[in-house]
């Protein structure tokens, strides 16, 4: 995946996000506000997702929830600037990017349970 909003001598690759029309700022064919700009790294698999529907669609195995002692792993991505968020990280970021101040879908708070046990 590639955007032109980047600049790939300035940042780190960005990891591989799958998922349904994936754009290059991680909006999905499920979820593609101006907000919706998070990839979730499922426990189960490891790999990034632009949402669990895209999971299910694709993944061929059931999402698995990171546990609380888990908060520590790096589980979510900026589609903007690619900053990996720790889950607590994501958690307290009050739905803005700690790397670029991007705005995140507050919205997706009403899912967490869906990747994180809370």
């Amino acid at each position: 995946m590639t955007s032109t909003a980047r600049d790939a001598t300035s940042l780190p690759p960005r990891p591989l996000v799958h998922g349904v029309q994936v754009s290059p700022t991680t909006q999905c064919a499920h979820w593609h506000s101006e907000l919706d700009i998070i990839a979730i790294k499922h426990k189960c698999c490891g790999q990034y997702y632009a949402c669990i529907s895209c999971h299910e669609a694709l993944a061929g195995h059931p999402p698995q929830v990171w546990a609380l002692l888990e908060r520590h792993e790096k589980a979510v991505l900026c589609g903007k600037c690619s900053h990996e968020l720790s889950i607590d990280e994501y958690l307290g970021c009050r739905s803005k990017c700690p790397g670029c101040a991007s705005a995140f879908n507050p919205g997706c708070a009403r899912h967490y349970e869906l990747y994180f046990e809370v």
